[in-house]
């Protein structure tokens, strides 16, 4: 089932060509030469074995284009644009390059006493940090249609830490990013949905002080003294930043985590769902996976992965896949699709974790 293209407000051209608060605020370019700087280096390997992974993963993210497109019925009969694959200060680079466009900096030159200089110097430090994280990553917002981009050295690194098939790990980590191109692709209404909320959130508020302390306040207190089932949203750093925003602000960020849920949920289910018949190591990979992201970190470690929302990234993973498989067991893999129409059928925060709500509402 192919989705059509949604035509309500978040994709008109004025969203598309509103500049952002934020704009200015990064140096970009300072942060992508920072981040590159500081990135460690990847896992050593021989001239020999980085160039084929190289040419295996590009192999791999097309091989993945036709399970992705028969298991979920999106983005039939569109074109296979090719992966970039790249190094971590690659990564850096394309990442800069994505934040830059996502702020509406693309033509803005950067504000402020140092133009932008100290923010980019923070954001480089943050993406040298995760250029040894990431495996892959879907872009949205650079190229003509999105640019799908897997760190060669990091799946290397990753795939030797498990002792799993390099070439089933290969395809498994394609199958997951090819689904955030189908996704995009099938849905052109969410870049723009992306980058409206992002706007809300840089959107300033004159608020009183004392009212953005009061509910931080508030926040702490119902930590340490919890009643009933606590919300993930209101976990980590990202729980204290909804506690001081405002609640236009706080209504974003909510949107964003949503969507953000939604689309790695979806992604984690389509890597299993293809099956054996694909990856025959499938099971193998997935226990393996889910046990590397279990494992104990040192304290600094922790501290770094609650400042960049880690964490939260890995709650999304679980939380969504729970809710994709909940609703496609009910419904099918066809119906579950409506997800994709349009905002109005996004699920909310709270039928993330009642799948049998979102689909009451949506499908009746």
């Amino acid at each position: 089932m192919e989705i059509p293209a949604n035509t309500e407000a978040a994709t008109s051209a004025e969203d598309d060509e509103a500049t952002s608060g934020f704009a200015g605020a990064v140096d970009w370019s300072v942060a992508a030469k920072t981040g590159a700087k500081l990135a460690r280096k990847g896992p050593a390997t021989s001239r020999y074995t980085a160039e084929a992974a190289v040419e295996e993963l590009a192999a791999a993210s097309i091989r993945a284009e036709g399970p992705v497109r028969d298991t979920t019925g999106l983005a039939d009969g569109l074109p296979v644009p090719d992966a970039q694959v790249v190094d971590r200060a690659g990564w850096i680079a394309a990442a800069a390059a994505s934040m830059k466009h996502l702020t509406g900096d693309d033509d803005t030159s950067p504000s402020g006493l140092l133009g932008g200089k100290p923010a980019g110097l923070q954001a480089g430090a943050m993406l040298a940090f995760l250029s040894s994280a990431i495996l892959g990553q879907y872009d949205p917002f650079t190229g003509e249609n999105g640019t799908l981009l897997l760190v060669a050295p990091n799946v290397i690194a990753v795939e030797r830490a498990l002792r799993v098939s390099p070439s089933d790990f290969r395809l498994w980590v394609c199958l997951h990013e090819v689904t955030h191109r189908v996704q995009f692709s099938s849905a052109p209404w969410l870049g723009g949905y992306m980058r409206e909320n992002v706007g809300v959130l840089s959107g300033g508020s004159d608020e009183p002080l004392t009212d953005v302390a009061n509910r931080l306040t508030g926040a702490l207190k119902a930590r340490r003294n919890p009643t009933g089932a606590a919300k993930s949203e209101d976990a980590g750093i990202v729980g204290l930043l909804r506690a001081t925003q405002p609640q236009p602000q706080r209504d974003a960020i909510d949107r964003l985590l949503v969507l953000g849920t939604l689309l790695e949920g979806h992604a984690d289910h389509v890597m299993d769902a293809v099956g054996p018949a694909v990856v025959p190591t499938v099971a193998q990979i997935r226990g393996a996976f889910d046990q590397r992201r279990r494992r104990k970190v040192s304290p600094l470690q922790r501290v770094v992965r609650a400042l960049l929302g880690m964490d939260a990234k890995m709650a999304q993973y679980v939380r969504g896949k729970a809710f994709v498989d909940h609703v496609v067991a009910a419904v099918g893999m066809e119906r579950f699709n409506t997800v994709w129409t349009g905002p109005g059928t996004l699920p909310l925060l709270s039928e993330i974790e009642d799948p049998d709500a979102w689909i009451a509402r949506v499908l009746g």
